[in-house]
């Protein structure tokens, strides 16, 4: 820092040189346990969440809630002194759904509120009392369905007038806490809910106004397929979330990484790997009998090891060895990650303002 950037920096609020900015320089990482959902998160194999305002959205039932308490848990399992702020207005997350991520609710201060500005007065309260350095995740579920205090107030008088309030006291929620969520390098996690357009082409839109938008690092859109035995009566046995990515600073938009869940064994660790793997020219496909088969081909020679059937390729052994290499990992930022030499064009100005 030269000697008019000292000057100036001495004077009003605190201020350094940007490439000393902690701001920017020691943003904390927590890499999620799920490789697929750090690719959505960051295009990176082993990336994750940071600080900033992250959204989850979709229909009710779509995993969202579950997907962020694994994002919790794995912030708390890398900081041992961790600990989460929950705020709870659905009151859909029992203690019960908390102890299958191996989450201690001794770590959770839970909050219940009933409206937006219960939110909006009491988290920018919390948030002074948090230091720099402190290890808090954010949990809001949800905003989706948080109505206005003006809406309840007007419910209890009997009143049925439209309320035009709501969209704007969450543009004020996020206006205030982002800022001081940033300053403080804490992640915060937002379950949002989301409509549909009325376009010809309709299209799943997060509810709540522009300050969502506006205030994300990311936001991830669920979608769902459903999950069938491959034989005999076609059985459901669980879902393919798919997290479509409507907002990214870090990964290309409009991204999409499924997440398969099953009924009798719950997440997939490696969810959409072998894809990818077979995409990349590091798993080849052919048959084991009459079913499909995998194996692994060796980079450096181009050979290919011995065929096994799916259930073997969702292993460490298989998937979890694709996982390591170095041309794979590349392969995933070359495929999904934003390229920080490029100024993106919805950096510099909203397209649909312009048209």
């Amino acid at each position: 820092m030269n000697e008019l950037m000292s000057r100036i920096s001495k004077v009003g609020i605190k201020s350094v040189g940007l490439d000393e900015s902690e701001v920017y320089q020691n943003r904390d990482i927590t890499s999620s346990s799920i490789p697929c959902i750090n690719i959505a998160l960051s295009g990176e194999v082993d990336g994750g969440f940071g600080s900033g305002v992250g959204i989850l959205a979709g229909p009710s039932k779509h995993y969202k809630s579950n997907t962020a308490l694994i994002l919790v848990s794995d912030y708390l399992k890398k900081h041992k002194d961790a600990m989460c702020l929950f705020y709870d207005s659905e009151f859909g997350t029992p203690p019960s759904y908390w102890a299958t991520q191996g989450i201690d609710s001794t770590r959770v201060l839970h909050v219940p509120i009933e409206n937006i500005e219960d939110i909006k007065f009491d988290l920018p309260q919390k948030l002074e009392s948090i230091k720099l350095g402190d290890k808090v995740i954010i949990f809001v579920d949800s905003v989706g369905n948080l109505p206005s205090k003006k809406e309840a107030t007007d419910a209890l008088d009997g009143k049925s007038t439209t309320d035009m309030t709501r969209a704007r006291e969450l543009k004020s929620l996020f206006r205030i806490v982002t800022p001081k969520i940033k300053l403080r390098n804490l992640p915060a996690l937002f379950v949002a809910h989301t409509y549909q357009t009325m376009e010809l082409y309709s299209k799943a839109v997060v509810s709540g106004g522009t300050g969502i938008y506006y205030s994300a690092d990311w936001i991830i859109i669920f979608g769902r397929q459903q999950e069938k035995e491959t034989s005999g009566d076609k059985e459901l046995i669980g879902w393919n979330f798919i997290l479509n990515t409507e907002k990214s600073r870090f990964v290309k938009e409009k991204t999409k990484i499924p997440l398969q869940v099953l009924f009798d064994s719950g997440i997939g660790k490696y969810s959409g790997i072998l894809d990818l793997a077979i995409e990349s020219k590091d798993v080849s496909q052919g048959k084991v009998g009459k079913s499909a088969g995998y194996a692994l081909i060796n980079r450096s020679t181009g050979e290919i090891g011995e065929m096994v059937k799916f259930d073997a390729t969702q292993t460490d052994a298989f998937l979890g060895t694709v996982l390591k290499r170095a041309e794979f990992k590349q392969f995933i930022r070359d495929t999904y990650k934003l390229e920080k030499s490029k100024l993106q064009e919805d950096d510099i100005f909203d397209k649909e303002d312009v048209e």
